[in-house]
């Protein structure tokens, strides 16, 4: 079974600290609110209001590097905040590069 989107190894929501650790990991755009505003690693926007929102252009995810379907866990070092629509173009890819 396919786990949804925004959902930890178990398929269970991520907690509110683990979003934020998550944002944190983002990268900072000079002269904008880092609380609000940050890149993922292909340099796509995301805002903090949009976390889980497919809707817009800005909404990010939590991301496994090492993808569920390639045994990765849920762990620190292996979660990264994505735009959900870099997100969607990695899917389960293990050896993935920004656009790919």
């Amino acid at each position: 079974m396919e786990r949804e989107p925004n959902t930890n190894l178990n398929g269970q929501p991520w907690t509110e600290e683990e979003i934020l650790a998550n944002w944190n990991k983002g990268t900072v755009i000079p002269n904008y609110d880092p609380k609000k505003f940050r890149l993922d690693i292909c340099g796509q926007e995301m805002l903090w209001n949009q976390y889980a929102n497919r809707n817009s252009d800005y909404g990010w995810e939590i991301d496994h590097i090492n993808p569920v379907a390639n045994g990765g866990i849920d762990i620190d070092s292996n979660l990264q905040p994505l735009n959900w629509k870099t997100n969607q173009a990695k899917s389960e890819q293990l050896n993935w590069h920004c656009g790919q």
